[in-house]
């Protein structure tokens, strides 16, 4: 199930660059639905505690996200029991300035900003504060 959101002119423009398509379709499916994964929740939490992770999950060559980018988030998402083909973990940031899928194959991941979480707590709650994230953060991790 999906919703349809009209883009913006910024995104219609990057996706025009990306994709080499003079005409992309104006309007956006924005899938509804949450998933629960303690190992995706995790993610996040790895994400957020160590900078070097971080930074290789959202690396990118302009707006383009790398290949070691890619290879690295579809590693991490299908160590979780899944088997996709392309996984890649965006930034909050990038999910609100309308980050347009790069590869017909594309599963987006957003990862929630650590700025969400007023006291950095240690251990099971910080799990569990970012799975609660995971399903309030649109396409959260």
């Amino acid at each position: 199930m999906a919703i349809w959101q009209k883009k913006t002119p910024n995104a219609i423009a990057a996706e025009k660059t990306l994709t080499n398509n003079p005409n992309p379709d104006p309007y956006l499916p924005v899938p509804d639905f949450t998933y629960s994964s303690d190992c995706l929740a995790q993610m996040i939490v790895d994400a957020w505690v160590d900078p070097t992770y971080q930074a290789a999950l959202l690396q990118r060559a302009g707006i383009t996200v790398t290949p070691a980018a890619v290879q690295l988030a579809t590693q991490s998402v299908n160590s979780c029991g899944f088997n996709l083909e392309r996984a890649v973990v965006i930034s909050e940031a990038e999910y609100y300035n309308h980050y347009t899928e790069q590869a017909p194959n594309e599963v987006v991941f957003v990862l929630p900003d650590l700025d969400r979480v007023s006291v950095h707590p240690t251990g099971k709650s910080l799990l569990e504060t970012a799975k609660l994230l995971m399903a309030t953060t649109p396409n959260g991790i």
